[in-house]
């Protein structure tokens, strides 16, 4: 199974997953021809995508869903409060229903070879969820939009090989930026996102829990208020602060960071 990145960021957002006999999308919230180039890259043909499955609502993750799903006819895979509030917008209020399969979270799935489970997540959204992908007995996860992780977060990551993590902010850049007093507080909230403090946090609880886990890639980072190298120091430090605790974990791991505007390394597992 492979976890590719064609964009992460909080602008736009659209993961690939797939094995030799599947593969699938998480969210389209880049445009359609963005989409098809680094699908292309991928070697994957766009009209071949066995179906897209959508975190949430906002803009950053379904603004090129419409075009690619009319152009192919590509089935969408959400939860009814995701699928709700899609449709009472504009450009997906029209889209075909037979292209529709409402999911729910903590209900696994099957598509041809791959194992879905949905993962309820806190985010200021309708109805929320991560990913969890599962082939040949090894699992991925793609865990963006959330403003905090629990103990079922922890379940639900543990014994992944690979996961695309949030690390959207850096708190003093947020807190020293020039967004409105609203939005700061929106973003540090249980139902924001993961700060890189947050994201090291979780980060360094999963290798303690095992050595299942050999990459993670950085995602959803903001461009106010984060930039690659500071997301990957921090996380890379508070990873590093258990010291010989960790160390058996660490040996083969890989810590990376998705581009905003350019795909990832396919990450293989």
């Amino acid at each position: 199974m492979k976890l590719c990145s064609i964009a992460s960021g909080s602008s736009g957002n659209c993961i690939y997953v797939g094995t030799g006999k599947t593969n699938l999308l998480v969210d389209a919230g880049i445009s359609g021809k963005r989409i098809e180039a680094g699908l292309a890259e991928l070697l994957v043909d766009a009209a071949k995508i066995d179906g897209i499955l959508i975190t949430h609502e906002h803009s950053d993750h379904i603004k090129g869903l419409g075009v690619i799903t009319r152009r192919y006819g590509l089935p969408i895979y959400a939860t009814k409060g995701t699928i709700e509030a899609m449709l009472a917008t504009k450009d997906l209020a029209k889209t075909p229903h037979e292209l529709i399969h409402e999911i729910s979270a903590d209900r696994p799935f099957e598509l041809n070879d791959i194992t879905i489970n949905p993962i309820h997540i806190s985010h200021d959204a309708a109805d929320p969820v991560a990913y969890r992908f599962t082939s040949d007995g090894r699992s991925v996860a793609v865990m963006t939009d959330l403003g905090k992780y629990d103990e079922y977060i922890i379940d639900n990551l543990k014994g992944v090989s690979a996961l695309l993590l949030e690390a959207n902010h850096d708190v003093n850049m947020l807190e020293a930026g020039k967004y409105p007093y609203y939005l700061k507080q929106r973003i540090l909230s249980d139902r924001g996102h993961l700060s890189n403090d947050t994201a090291g946090e979780l980060t360094e609880i999963l290798l303690s829990a095992g050595n299942d886990l050999k990459t993670v890639l950085l995602g959803h980072l903001s461009k106010e208020n984060n930039y690659d190298k500071l997301a990957y120091e921090t996380v890379r430090m508070e990873i590093g602060l258990s010291g010989e605790r960790l160390m058996p974990s660490l040996a083969d791991f890989r810590l990376m960071v998705a581009g905003r505007d350019k795909r990832s390394e396919c990450i293989a597992v």
